[in-house]
């Protein structure tokens, strides 16, 4: 076998390559568009080169054939809660069944890192935020989201075997967006909605200024400081409003007010691999027509929960309630959604696991895990610390 590191645009498309030949005959496989796994590695595009460093590797057997590929970061900014070590990251792992193939893209990863001081290694996650290309898919071997890995369930034993372990897992949730509420979730809107000091409403593309500032005090309220989790700048927000908005469906995006206060949201999306399937990992001007095509012509049918946040002072009051079922009655009497999923959750954040459960009639849809491997096979291995508050 040879292992060889990506230095030059000929090996960075077959970088990508890998991906394809490995896993395009693999049932619910989906082809990521190729410029946005391009712009992981290009310091002009991701910002995380600012205060880390990437590498990226392929293999191939001994005839040529690509076999394997694998991505190493170092970020200064990469920190879990708990840990006690400088930890490094591996991504973009693919590889044939065959363990001295994979122990060969791990060890060479694993060396880098510790040439620069790294003394674990999580993986397979991404040189970057965590909404994409994070975790190992070890149930629910089905078509994909948009930005999330895909692999063949032999992964698992191929890292395992190598000595990685479960540092945590990732829980999506799906749920028959035409089923109605439970009486629970409708009897706690109820509770609310008599209340004239809450409201809700959707965003409106016109005035994403507006809704860029109510996403951030929610964002940074809830969120900033969990699980690694840094706050927003509303320049941030207005730059992925924007990246949205030609995307964007304004009855599956909504916030939720007290007394004119932000308080909460829920962040939807159309699936956007439903239609990036027909592309073939290309998206340029031809695509964009047929985007727009299949747009029109109702082609996704799915939606994706990328979003959802009560701010701490709001939280256990049923603002959940409330907000899921004002989205329910604009989008349930349009019938056009047919199926909905939410993105990972962490198993360490049990109070978002537990609204996600209270959505509706949901179920666990797949499972991801982010794994981790201690240079140090004498230390104690800690998984990820759970989150109380």
């Amino acid at each position: 076998m040879q292992l060889i590191e990506v230095t030059n645009p000929a090996q960075a498309r077959e970088f990508i390559q890998v991906n394809v030949d490995l896993h395009l005959k693999v049932p619910g496989y989906i082809r990521p568009i190729d410029r946005e796994i391009d712009e992981v590695f290009d310091p002009e595009h991701n910002k995380a080169f600012r205060q880390g460093e990437a590498a990226r590797w392929i293999l191939k057997d001994g005839e040529g054939r690509l076999i394997g590929r694998i991505a190493a970061f170092v970020n200064k900014k990469y920190k879990n809660k708990g840990d006690d070590v400088p930890v490094g990251g591996m991504g973009f792992f693919d590889c044939i069944n065959s363990q001295e193939a994979a122990d060969m893209l791990l060890d060479v990863a694993r060396h880098w890192l510790g040439q620069r001081g790294m003394e674990a290694m999580d993986g397979p996650i991404n040189f970057g935020e965590r909404d994409k290309w994070w975790g190992l898919l070890v149930e629910g071997f089905y078509e994909p989201l948009w930005s999330m890995n895909f692999n063949p369930p032999y992964y698992k034993d191929l890292l395992e075997n190598y000595g990685f372990r479960p540092f945590f897992h990732q829980l999506c949730f799906g749920l028959d967006p035409g089923k109605p509420l439970n009486d629970k979730i409708l009897a706690r809107h109820a509770a609310l909605a008599g209340d004239p000091a809450y409201s809700a409403a959707h965003i409106e593309k016109k005035r994403l200024e507006k809704y860029a500032e109510d996403f951030l005090a929610i964002y940074n309220g809830a969120f900033a400081g969990h699980g690694g989790i840094k706050s927003m700048r509303k320049e941030q927000v207005m730059q992925l409003f924007k990246k949205m908005k030609p995307l964007m469906d304004e009855n599956i995006v909504w916030f939720a007010y007290h007394n004119g206060k932000p308080i909460s949201m829920f962040i939807n999306i159309p699936e956007l691999n439903q239609y990036y399937k027909h592309f073939n990992g290309k998206f340029g001007l031809l695509q964009k027509l047929q985007f727009l095509w299949l747009r029109s012509r109702g082609a996704c049918r799915h939606f994706t929960g990328i979003v959802f946040a009560v701010v701490p002072e709001f939280q256990g009051k049923g603002v959940d309630a409330y907000i899921i079922t004002e989205i329910a009655r604009v989008v349930q009497p349009a019938k056009f959604y047919k199926h909905y999923e939410m993105q990972w959750i962490g198993d360490f954040n049990p109070k978002m696991v537990n609204v996600a459960r209270t959505l509706g009639d949901t179920y666990v849809s797949r499972k991801l895990t982010t794994y981790r491997y201690l240079f140090d096979r004498s230390k104690e291995f800690k998984r990820h610390p759970m989150i109380s508050a």
